[in-house]
């Protein structure tokens, strides 16, 4: 059942367009509501899109406007919302509340693709909100001004969701990080699928290769099985990024990933998120670098073995690491940890290494990023090679046990947290590459 609120909003309406008629002010969506009959007696919470639908299409006939297929610059003029076809028109108005501008648009007609018209070229932002308020279940391309919906045949409705989701971001911007995480999950979820116990994770291995070939320069294996790449954004540090790719146990068969609130869980056995969490926020991570302000080299290495000792890390090609100035693994259980020690006894940086990321974490809203001390991991083993290392938080807890969990909201904010460090280039070059 959706809420009076949720509802309006999928439509492109809200109840403070009522009130703006109420108090003579009277815009198209007002006309729209008004025309429908008492919206507290006719737009009840047991009300479907479809009745909504025709409920407006008969208030739509009383209503003088340009007539269908006008052009209209809503910089200008009040959006002729009667005009729209109705599963676009919710769409349409959010985008422009949101100032992604537009002149035309059509829902398709349940033929499978809608298309929208812009008045200006979308900017970066524009864009990948965009992209974030689509639902799985659609599919979007944006070609200049131009933009194509792509949906299942008669089901324009899904439209509708597209509309809930940019109304959600008007009214909260912080929504759009939901989003984001939403769109994450599915890689995600891919990774969680892949077996891949330790000693056995040439599966997994070959299906990252195939992935990596798109978002860097190179990629290969090395004698010991650990998948290693880079790609060069120019001149400044190299920074390595690392996560492993066995799990401990053997993923059942046939299980089932159950999601309640962001949370993923298994069915039975161990979920896997240790360290698939890690392996898919690096792929993020790699896939949205170039857009940041990053000049520099990012090395990628997903390491075997690493539940049975950090074997795969331990003998990881020289050559590779040797010019390596800082590395990032993403390893570590819970949310917002920095670790910077094996239980405040080894070090793995020093201090202000760490306390980077803490500031990376204010500078994107995330203030509660904090250094700790953690376990043996990866980033132990890239410090004994005289590589200041961190182990971040990947968003999983009870690792090891069929009852492990992942948030993929927290994972994704890791994303984030990764990237601002990138974006405001705080890691510098080392000049000397002194390695033990």
């Amino acid at each position: 059942m959706i809420n009076k609120e949720i509802l309006l909003a999928r439509h492109g309406l809200q109840k403070e367009d009522l009130m703006r008629s109420l108090n003579g002010e009277v815009c198209n969506a007002c006309k729209l509501l008004i025309g429908t009959g008492k919206l507290s007696q006719e737009v009840n919470d047991n009300i479907t899109d479809e009745d909504f639908i025709s409920f407006l299409q008969e208030s739509a006939k009383t209503i003088d406007s340009p007539g269908r297929g006008m052009l209209i610059d809503p910089v200008l003029g009040d959006l002729p919302l009667t005009d729209f076809d109705p599963y676009i028109r919710g769409v349409i108005r959010w985008m422009n509340q949101l100032g992604i501008y537009t002149y035309g648009s059509c829902d398709g007609h349940g033929r499978g693709e809608a298309r929208i018209y812009l008045k200006n070229y979308p900017n970066g932002k524009q864009l990948e909100l965009l992209k974030a308020a689509i639902p799985p279940s659609l599919r979007i391309r944006i070609e200049g001004k131009n933009i194509r919906v792509y949906y299942p045949k008669k089901g324009q409705s899904l439209l509708l969701e597209f509309a809930e989701n940019l109304y959600q971001v008007w009214k909260n911007p912080s929504f759009l990080k939901d989003l984001q995480a939403n769109h994450f999950k599915g890689l995600l979820l891919e990774c969680l699928n892949v077996p891949g116990v330790s000693t056995d994770e040439k599966r997994f291995c070959s299906r990252l290769r195939n992935k990596l070939s798109t978002l860097i320069d190179h990629s290969f294996i090395d004698r010991k099985g650990n998948l290693l790449g880079f790609v060069e954004l120019g001149d400044g540090p190299t920074v390595l990024l690392s996560a492993h790719l066995d799990t401990v146990e053997e993923i059942v068969e046939g299980r089932e990933i159950i999601e309640e609130n962001f949370i993923l869980r298994s069915s039975e056995g161990i979920l896997g998120a240790d360290d698939r969490a890690g392996v898919a926020a690096i792929l993020v991570i790699l896939s949205r670098v170039k857009k940041t302000n990053f000049r520099g080299t990012l090395k990628v290495a997903f390491t075997v073995e690493e539940e049975i000792g950090c074997l795969g890390s331990r003998d990881i090609d020289a050559n590779f690491i040797e010019d390596v100035d800082a590395a990032i693994v993403i390893d570590r259980r819970g949310n917002r940890d920095i670790v910077t020690s094996w239980s405040n006894y080894v070090p793995f940086c020093p201090e202000e290494y760490g306390r980077l990321f803490e500031k990376a974490g204010q500078l994107a809203g995330m203030d509660d990023w904090k250094i700790t001390a953690g376990g043996i991991s990866d980033a132990m083993v890239f410090s004994e090679y005289g590589i200041p290392s961190v182990n971040l938080s990947a968003g999983y807890q009870n690792e090891h046990k069929e009852t492990e969990t992942v948030n993929y909201k927290s994972t994704f904010e890791t994303v984030l947290l990764v990237e601002s460090v990138l974006h405001h280039q705080l890691i510098k070059q080392n000049k000397n590459h002194v390695k033990k």
